[in-house]
């Protein structure tokens, strides 16, 4: 009877350290890959955020100055 209880605490312990080794494998998995997508993301000419806001707002600036524009224009051929 001691050596069945023997044989369930080896494969109790088996168990619990190939779970030990998927943890760490899918730890080291997980890093790889953030650090590939990290890696290709630099390599691309992706903007950030804050300069695509720029930008953004840079453009709704134009904009209004031209509708601005353009009424004056219109109203000054309208004077002629």
């Amino acid at each position: 009877m001691d050596t069945r209880g023997k044989i369930f605490d080896d494969i109790g312990q088996l168990m619990t350290n190939a779970m030990g080794v998927a943890q760490g494998a899918k730890d080291e998995a997980n890093t790889a890959m953030k650090s590939l997508m990290d890696r290709w993301l630099a390599d691309r000419d992706f903007v950030t955020r804050e300069e695509f806001d720029a930008v953004r707002a840079m453009a709704q600036k134009a904009r209004e100055e031209n509708a601005s524009l353009l009424a004056r224009i219109e109203a000054l051929e309208a004077k002629k």
